[in-house]
């Protein structure tokens, strides 16, 4: 656990958080700064700070809780839509290191969107996109 990690605090229970889910890997909890109505966190139980740092079986688990907590606000909510979203590292707006997944409900006219830079709208060449998978691939390898 993380000596000043908020979220550790919550995990044994040594600070407050309105639970939606909790397992033996997992907890879900309401964001209280959410951004839309019914914004939860899905953190794993383990302290780590990037998602590569995570183990996977609770990388996976995160990610099936994410999507169940998603299901439920659709339900109970009426949300029309979520986003599941990743902030992993400080340049990705990570603003808790401990990792976790944000369940972002949606509904219509929420007022939350994506700016995208002046580059998405010239796309880089088929070339480009090869040699910048080849050099994933290889990586992999």
């Amino acid at each position: 656990m993380g000596e000043d990690c908020i979220f550790c605090a919550i995990v044994k229970g040594e600070a407050a958080a309105s639970l939606t889910h909790e397992d033996d890997s997992v907890i879900a909890f309401m964001d209280i700064q959410p951004i839309t109505h019914g914004h939860m966190l899905v953190v794993p139980r383990e302290h780590a700070v990037l998602m590569q740092d995570v183990n996977e079986t609770s990388a996976m688990r995160a990610f099936r809780v994410a999507r169940r907590m998603a299901a439920l606000a659709r339900q109970t909510l009426g949300a029309s839509g979520a986003n599941l979203l990743v902030m992993d590292g400080e340049v990705a707006f990570q603003d808790v290191p401990h990792f976790h997944i944000h369940v972002i409900p949606r509904y219509p006219g929420d007022g939350f969107g994506l700016t995208f830079p002046k580059t998405y709208e010239q796309p880089p060449s088929r070339a480009e996109l090869e040699t910048i998978a080849a050099a994933i691939r290889a990586a992999g390898s």
